[in-house]
């Protein structure tokens, strides 16, 4: 799990019962807006623990996890133990209200007659309006529900969170004339205020293009908060049709920052023919060369057995197609799905696609799938497989159990046992560390990406979020992000929890970094609960880790000679 445990109390590593009460988290003085709160700790399992006066559930070993519920302000919590007490001050606030009433509070910019929308966060109030130069528009109340964050999806919350005090006002505007509109004013009661942000609406006959310098991370929306597209590679070209801050959005959809790319202006969008497509054939890719005379937008999509290229802004003159019959591709099909959009469709020779990578060389936009890799019959000889022992060095310790233990030595140490089977199956094991070491997640993705395992795996200990459940969840999560690695997810989360014999927790798809590299499956497991007491007991057990490394190490190699081609 990503996140770390401050202490609260005396650090004691190990999973030895130990007679001094400690609680390792939450530290004092910690602030949240849940309306509860697990406590992390543990003590002399022949001695009672006490919470704000209550007798408290533990494990055979003494450890514990109760939650508490949390009023509003101040909570003062006692744990207390023979002749031993802590205490912790633990403060719920409500979630945080906008720091400005008027949204958007940054510079603006769209084309000509596109809606230009506001949002005001204000106590329930008659008579919103928005004034912008010449334009001024009321602004109603829209009924809205607070969102569930994403982290809801991890603790099934009952649902009861705080709501802010304030109403979701909400009006557009449209303005068919180019220029620079100035600083809205949001006009409310009596009172007056000016966003920060200036409105341009473009000039449609100039054209804003942008050029990307490094390969860019296109979103739905303008900010990191909105969910990732396909990464549009270095050298794409397209319209700026709309801007909001750092942001912009480009003709074919996707929002990114303007650290990408550089603008120039012209006078016509990038348009792009694509004439004849060729292919390559390696020993472990299919090149398939796309000569456009335009570096254009791109969207991949992926299906069981299929991969889908999509090409922006671009009109097919083609007439012939080299792709022959390979170890990757099966056949193709492709069609002008709208004007200025073709789809091209790769049906691989399994289901099972083993990764791809895509970049423009000049004009040229070069797709290359992967091969399955070769399996002999009695090894995984020819086999590389990548292990990622989660977090790592003096700042990053993951998740802590009950007695102060951090999940970054419990990755180290499962990766390690793991790696051992797996080589003496006769694969190739790349770690991304070996030692208690601080690597970057940049690092450990920069690696699976050069190395080109044929997977990859992530191995983690799990936590929750504050809201959580601590003592009722446990189990085995598995966590997938594009398509190639949702069989392998599926998979090893089954074979796990039937053959070792735990819980599941779930199978999550999650845009997280070690699950993104697309040259090969990739998989992110969590494989147990470092803050459930009895399950962190079968966590640290020595004997229990051995059964575990080679209870997936099977599961690996049954999942790969079921997925390569026979």
């Amino acid at each position: 799990m990503t996140r770390g445990f401050i202490l609260a109390g005396i650090l004691l590593v190990g999973a030895t019962p130990v007679a001094a009460l400690q609680v390792v988290y939450p530290p004092d003085g910690h602030q949240t807006t849940a309306p509860q709160i697990f406590l992390i700790g543990t003590h002399n399992p022949s001695e009672p623990v006490r919470v704000n006066g209550e007798v408290i559930l533990r494990s055979p070993a003494g450890h514990f996890a109760p939650s508490i519920p949390l009023a509003l302000g101040e909570n003062r919590v006692q744990i207390q133990a023979g002749t031993q007490t802590l205490t912790l001050h633990i403060r719920r606030t409500l979630p945080p209200e906008p720091a400005t009433p008027l949204v958007p509070t940054v510079d603006v910019a769209s084309l000509p007659g596109e809606p230009l929308c506001f949002q005001a966060a204000l106590p329930p109030t008659e008579g919103v309006k928005l004034r912008l130069g010449q334009w001024q528009t009321e602004l109603f109340p829209v009924p809205t529900m607070p969102p569930l964050g994403n982290d809801a999806v991890l603790i099934n919350p009952s649902g009861n969170s705080p709501v802010n005090n304030s109403t979701k006002y909400q009006g557009c505007l449209r303005i068919g004339q180019p220029g620079d509109w100035g600083q809205p004013e949001l006009i409310y009661g009596s009172q007056t205020w000016q966003s920060p942000g200036r409105v341009r609406i473009l000039d449609p006959n100039r054209f804003e293009v942008a050029t990307l310098s490094e390969e860019g991370i296109a979103r739905t929306g303008s900010g990191t908060d909105y969910s990732r597209l396909t990464p549009l590679p270095a050298g794409t070209q397209d319209q700026v049709i709309a801007q909001a801050g750092e942001w912009v959005q480009l003709r074919y959809g996707g929002w990114l920052h303007r650290r990408h790319l550089t603008t120039h202006i012209t006078t016509s969008p990038p348009q792009a023919i694509l004439r004849g497509v060729r292919s390559r054939l390696g020993r472990d890719w299919t090149e398939i060369h796309f000569p456009l005379s335009t570096p254009i937008p791109i969207t991949i999509h992926q299906e069981p057995g299929v991969v889908h290229l999509t090409l922006w802004h671009t009109t097919a003159q083609t007439d012939t197609i080299r792709l022959d019959d390979g170890a990757a591709v099966r056949t193709f099909t492709w069609q002008q799905t709208h004007p200025g959009q073709i789809r091209y469709s790769f049906y691989l020779q399994t289901d099972q696609s083993w990764g791809y990578r895509v970049h423009y060389q000049d004009n040229v936009l070069i797709l290359a799938l992967r091969h399955p890799p070769p399996l002999r019959t009695h090894s995984l000889t020819g086999i590389k497989i990548l292990l990622d022992p989660g977090h790592g060095g003096t700042e990053d310790l993951g998740a802590l159990g009950p007695d102060g233990t951090p999940e970054k030595q419990v990755n180290l140490q499962m990766s390690l046992l793991l790696a051992e089977r797996l080589r003496h199956r006769g694969a190739e094991v790349i770690l991304t560390r070996t030692t208690d070491v601080d690597v970057g997640l940049a690092e450990r993705v920069r690696l699976i990406q050069t190395q080109e395992p044929h997977l990859a795996l992530s191995i983690h200990y799990n936590a929750l979020p504050d809201a959580g459940d601590a003592w009722g969840t446990q189990g085995i999560g598995t966590f997938w992000y594009h398509q190639q690695s949702h069989h392998l997810a599926v998979f090893l989360h089954h074979y796990l929890t039937k053959n070792a014999q735990r819980p599941s927790y779930g199978i999550f798809w999650n845009n997280l970094a070690l699950t993104r590299p697309t040259v090969c499956p990739a998989v992110l497991l969590e494989l147990g609960f470092m803050i459930h007491p009895q399950e962190f007991e079968w966590i640290v057990n020595p004997t229990a880790q051995i059964q575990l490394a080679q209870t997936l190490a099977q599961g690996i190699e049954a999942w790969l000679r079921q997925s390569t081609p026979k």
